[in-house]
């Protein structure tokens, strides 16, 4: 009888996990209901849902100019406001996002903005994120003309953090976004990964 090395490892690698499921008090199947189980795979996908569209209103960049990195720009962000399923309400002014135009073309994006919930709850949001595509796009945009969001990339990893029990479920949870520049901010869709 022939063992596998992998048997083994699966074998001492259960209890260990077992055990300390049991010592945090999960249970195995927490999330089950969550699970797509990917076929002749038996194994777990990503799955999403809806979590907030939230539409920026920015001012003008303030354009720093050529830095070590590359081209940096900070836009201030004036207002907006968010909604989902759990939640709505309005971003306050104050925030901004500090842009860098990389050599290779890609913008990174490094927001900060609060939000207020309808029932006065504050949220500090965050995200990094890159937005890049064809030259012609990215340099309409650069001009604040509408382009089909189909013709570039702008993707983002937002974080959250706040003290209101009723929104807790923000500090433990991994979100992912899609943007859609637009004159005068932008529109992000956020998704929470399942």
């Amino acid at each position: 009888m022939r063992i596998r090395r992998r048997d083994v490892l699966k074998a001492v690698a259960a209890p260990l996990v077992a055990g300390a499921t049991r010592a945090f008090g999960f249970t195995q199947d927490a999330y089950a209901e969550n699970r797509v189980l990917i076929p002749k795979r038996g194994k777990t996908a990503m799955t999403s849902r809806p979590l907030m569209t939230v539409k920026i209103v920015a001012a003008p960049p303030q354009k720093l100019g050529t830095v070590p990195h590359g081209i940096r720009s900070i836009v201030p962000v004036t207002g907006g406001d968010f909604e989902g399923p759990r939640l709505r309400g309005k971003v306050l002014p104050g925030g901004g996002d500090w842009l860098l135009l990389r050599p290779d073309g890609v913008l990174e994006l490094d927001l900060r903005i609060t939000l207020e919930t309808d029932d006065h709850a504050l949220i500090y949001m965050t995200f990094q994120g890159l937005r890049h595509g064809p030259a012609d796009a990215i340099a309409a945009l650069g001009r604040g003309e509408v382009v089909d969001p189909a013709r570039y990339y702008f993707r983002t990893l937002p974080r959250f953090e706040t003290s209101t029990e009723t929104y807790a479920f923000l500090n433990r949870i991994v979100a992912v976004g899609v943007g859609e520049a637009r004159p005068g901010g932008a529109v992000h869709r956020i998704d929470e990964m399942l």
